[in-house]
């Protein structure tokens, strides 16, 4: 009989570099879910949640071909966290589902999969893994590579920081911790010692 399968969260903060490690996840053979491409899914035109969204924002979130304005949205979530709850509890349900049918897919010959959870820690639902591992780099980093990526002003960067925890606090709580203030090279040889410290533990929970 199979161990049942671990399933491991990925976490971090916004510009920690969570997405490449995912990717490289993935590129190691290890199955993967991006909750970011479920949150973009989920809201596609003729969705509910799409709809819930409409009525909830209004006319001007919504683009001319039906696409959601993810930036206008942003826009007001980021100022507004009484508007950010009431998106999480729209879209929150429909991405949970899908990867809850994302676990339930993979194959029983594998030992663990993992899941991107941007809001894990804030959530609530470390406990429904059997470990975390949260990509991590200093505030600072992460505030200079939002500016960078996204053409946000500081005042930007800080107020997206600032609608999740802190990552020094997500750091404390991970199982496994993968600092992508290096090279790619020094994140990968991090990336390969969890992978293997994951397949030597079979069977793992929380309370091993």
């Amino acid at each position: 009989m199979r161990e049942p399968l671990r399933r491991v969260a990925l976490t971090g903060g916004i510009a920690t570099g969570k997405s490449y490690v995912l990717r490289r996840l993935g590129d190691a053979g290890v199955p993967t879910c991006d909750a970011d491409v479920l949150a973009r899914r989920v809201v596609e035109p003729g969705t509910p949640a799409l709809k819930a969204i409409g009525r909830r924002f209004g006319p001007d979130v919504i683009q001319p071909d039906g696409m959601l304005d993810r930036r206008r949205l942003a826009d007001i979530v980021f100022q507004d966290p009484a508007a950010r709850r009431d998106l999480e509890a729209i879209t929150h349900p429909a991405i949970r589902a899908a990867i809850e049918t994302f676990f339930d897919d993979v194959s029983a010959a594998t030992p663990f999969a993992v899941a991107d959870i941007p809001l894990l820690y804030e959530t609530g639902r470390e406990s429904e893994f059997s470990r975390v591992i949260v990509a991590a780099c200093p505030r600072a980093m992460q505030v200079a590579r939002v500016m960078a990526r996204d053409g946000a002003s500081r005042e930007e960067a800080e107020r997206r920081l600032a609608a999740q925890l802190p990552i020094e606090d997500k750091v404390k709580r991970a199982d496994y911790v993968i600092w992508t203030t290096g090279t790619y090279a020094e994140t990968d040889a991090q990336l390969a010692s969890v992978v293997e410290k994951l397949e030597s533990q079979p069977g793992c929970s929380r309370d091993t």
